[in-house]
C-alpha cells in the first residue's frame, strides 16, 4: 500500500481518528491508519483518505487490517461498499 501523504488535513484527520498517538506515528502505517478510519473516520475524513488511497488500497488494508480495530458493523458496511458481499470474516486473535 502506498505511504499517506502528511499534511495539515491529513495530520488534523490522524490526531481525530487515532488520538492516542501521534499523528505522524499513526499515518506512518497506512494499513492501520485505514483500519483505524473504517471504526471512528466520519464521512468527511473517509472523503479526504480516498483523495490518498484507492479502493484496491482499502481491499489491502482490510485484508491486512490488524485483529480487535474494526467493529462488525464497519467490517460489513466497508467491505459491501469495496463490492465484498458476503463479507469475509473478520480479522480474529490467535493464540500461538
Amino acid at each position: 500500500m502506498k505511504p499517506i501523504a502528511q499534511t495539515p488535513e491529513t495530520e488534523a484527520m490522524a490526531q481525530r481518528v487515532v488520538w492516542f498517538e501521534t499523528s505522524a506515528k499513526a499515518l506512518a502505517d497506512p494499513i492501520r491508519f485505514a483500519a483505524y478510519a473504517f471504526a471512528q473516520a466520519t464521512h468527511e475524513d473517509m472523503k479526504l483518505l480516498r483523495r490518498y488511497l484507492s479502493d484496491d488500497d482499502l481491499r489491502e488494508a482490510l485484508d491486512r487490517a490488524p485483529p480487535g480495530v474494526i467493529d462488525p458493523r464497519s467490517w460489513a458496511y466497508w467491505n459491501s461498499r469495496l463490492g465484498r458481499y458476503p463479507a469475509p470474516p473478520m480479522p480474529s486473535r490467535g493464540f500461538r
